[in-house]
């Protein structure tokens, strides 16, 4: 008997998988696509970016689609060659196949994909879950860590489950239990310190109702599973961040990595805003140059 679907009915599959490739459309490059078997199943991987530039892996969210999130990140498609892969059971073309992100599977399941590119070592970033699934691979595979972006990540403080609650809990429920447009924007307006675009507002309404969530994250990387990570690592930190609270992340941040980290903390919320887009792509540029040898 297979892994039971995340999501509630087959043409909420098709309803998401339509929005991932309405979202593609706004892209302003060619894309390819591919999937790659590893040891959790079949993984869907975009490939886009420059063709002969250098390899960076970038990991989305959780409970979102991959494109919802590399959007973020347009302003380094032109220097480098981008492998973004659908998280494995997340909504997204990959198989649905839940990974424990515990251990070390999300660290397996990424060494797969490197070894399928036939890719030593190269800079990586990550949003939200994704900064966790960097984390587990720096945990278990530092030399394969060139240099890493976090962009405000799980994994490094406890999620912040008092200011979640008092800004989502009571139009969360609301949304679930009557698909209210009124619930669901107080939802995404506490996300994104009102800010979330419209797209991204449908596909996580879309996702919140109909998709079976995960809750889990990954686990706090203690200092001690880094002692043999040297990769210099820009953390990205959102002032008005209902999950992971700047103060909290920074104070966590600097305890882990020490003079690995440098630090960024913009005005916005767990999703950014388009100005503070721009400001974080000069900084991921500069970081990159900077340490991507």
């Amino acid at each position: 008997m297979g892994n039971p679907s995340i999501y509630d009915q087959p043409h909420i599959k098709r309803h998401i998988l339509s929005q991932y490739e309405n979202y593609l459309r706004l892209f302003d490059c060619e894309i390819e696509r591919e999937y790659v078997s590893t040891r959790f199943g079949k993984t869907h991987v975009l490939k886009l970016g420059k063709e002969d530039g250098k390899p960076l892996f970038i990991f989305h969210g959780a409970n979102c689609v991959n494109p919802m999130t590399l959007s973020w990140f347009q302003e380094l498609f032109h220097d480098y060659k981008i492998y973004a892969p659908d998280t494995i059971g997340h909504p997204g073309y990959s198989d649905e196949t839940r990974v424990c992100p515990e251990d070390d599977s999300f660290a397996l399941w990424v060494n797969d994909l490197l070894d399928h590119y036939a890719i030593q070592s190269c800079a990586f970033a990550g949003v939200s879950y994704g900064g966790g699934i960097v984390l587990r691979l720096a945990a278990f595979y530092p030399e394969k860590v060139s240099c890493a972006i976090l962009v405000v990540p799980a994994g490094i403080c406890a999620f912040s489950k008092w200011w979640t609650m008092k800004s989502m809990l009571l139009p969360f429920t609301l949304y679930q239990l009557n698909d209210s447009v009124k619930q669901i924007k107080a939802v995404t307006n506490a996300m994104s310190a009102g800010s979330m675009k419209d797209i991204d507002e449908d596909i996580i309404g879309t996702i919140f109702q109909h998709v079976t969530l995960e809750h889990r994250l990954p686990k706090l990387t203690k200092k001690e599973e880094l002692q043999s990570y040297h990769a210099p690592t820009l953390v990205i930190a959102a002032m008005q961040d209902v999950f992971f609270p700047e103060s909290k992340l920074f104070k966590k941040a600097a305890a882990i990595f020490g003079e690995l980290l440098e630090w960024r903390a913009y005005n916005m919320g767990h999703f950014p805003s388009r100005h503070s887009l721009k400001e974080m792509n000069t900084d991921m540029r500069d970081f990159l140059l900077t340490h991507d040898y």
